[in-house]
């Protein structure tokens, strides 16, 4: 985990520290904040104190869109897999009192592993490459996997119709954002509602981001130790993360995104697609994935949209980081890269 040495600027450390004490047991002040380095929508910064390191994560301050940055969410759906095989970090405290910091945050374990960038795994041995992802496969089943009335999350998202929603909903905020016209879009907002596959009725917990750089490896051990950046987190289609992945895998290596464009998997210890998806279908106890394009095809066509919108946020000099314009470069290659798959 890097940070950026900024920081303490951005939070009353001595009131913090105050109230963290009341709220949080064997808590123990003072406290020095560092914010984490990179574009998170919500601001996150490392706690050093004299009880130990911990991970706060906050609201940014402001006006925001009634929906967005819902950190009381992210600290619901871990808070509630603690006791399940997905591995997350431990919730301390959540604070809905906009008058400590200036906006509502939550404080978790901080975990000290490993963030893998590259997806060719450059410095892993092919058994090591093989084992990760065998171990993101049993993490993604692990997840969709989970009771979530008995987790307390059934009303975490509208059961139902997820990819008929989803793709109404991206569709609308991609027209919200939209700065110039992509014919691949056109085309993809038209072809996807008319290839709609039935609903299965699968709902399942899903991630909303599920890739390799969103969890925290054990310093040595090709083993998992907390999924992070649940901000997308609801209740879905298992199906959309399965895809969401594999088509990040799909891109090109050498993007600011990175894939497995061009890469030699088999060389390199690195399941297939094909395999990958195989696997997990084994591990979820079903025979295979129908539909598999279209569920591309809208992972596609949603991070496309999404990317779109922090594109027309940068171009408005609203935008959280630096990357936000090189990552809205990527709208017109993602929705080619579907339209090369439309039947």
């Amino acid at each position: 985990m890097s940070t950026a040495n900024q920081a303490s600027i951005q939070l009353d450390t001595q009131t913090l520290a105050g109230y963290l004490e009341q709220n949080i047991q064997g808590f123990k002040g003072p406290l020095t904040a560092e914010k984490f380095a990179g574009g998170q929508s919500n601001p996150t910064f490392l706690l050093t104190t004299a009880s130990g390191k911990y991970v706060l994560r906050r609201k940014p301050p402001g006006e925001l869109l009634k929906s967005a940055h819902a950190v009381d969410r992210e600290f619901r759906v871990m808070a509630a897999l603690t006791e399940t095989d997905v591995p997350v970090a431990k919730m301390y405290h959540l604070c809905e009192d906009d008058s400590v910091i200036g906006s509502m945050f939550y404080v978790m374990e901080y975990i000290d592993g490993r963030v893998m960038w590259d997806p060719a795994l450059p410095e892993q041995s092919n058994a090591q490459r093989a084992a990760i992802y065998q171990e993101m496969n049993r993490v993604l089943a692990a997840l969709h996997s989970v009771d979530v009335e008995a987790v307390g999350l059934a009303d975490y998202g509208k059961p139902g119709n997820y990819f008929e929603r989803q793709v109404g909903r991206w569709s609308k905020q991609y027209r919200a954002s939209e700065t110039e016209t992509i014919p691949e879009m056109e085309r993809l907002m038209d072809w996807l509602p008319q290839h709609m596959p039935a609903d299965d009725g699968r709902v399942s917990l899903v991630h909303g981001d599920f890739r390799l750089d969103n969890m925290m490896f054990h310093p040595q051990e090709s083993r998992v130790l907390a999924l992070v950046d649940w901000e997308l987190s609801t209740l879905g289609h298992p199906f959309a993360d399965l895809a969401y992945q594999c088509m990040q895998l799909r891109m090109d290596h050498a993007g600011i995104m990175s894939g497995l464009a061009g890469k030699d998997r088999a060389a390199l210890g690195i399941p297939s697609e094909e395999e990958y998806v195989a696997e997990y279908c084994q591990r979820m106890g079903i025979s295979g994935i129908e539909h598999w394009n279209f569920y591309l095809v809208f992972s596609f066509f949603r991070f496309a949209a999404i990317l779109q919108g922090v594109k027309s946020r940068a171009l408005a000099g609203n935008a959280s980081s630096t990357k936000a314009l090189q990552m809205g470069e990527l709208v017109v290659p993602l929705a080619k890269l579907a339209v090369e798959l439309l039947d």
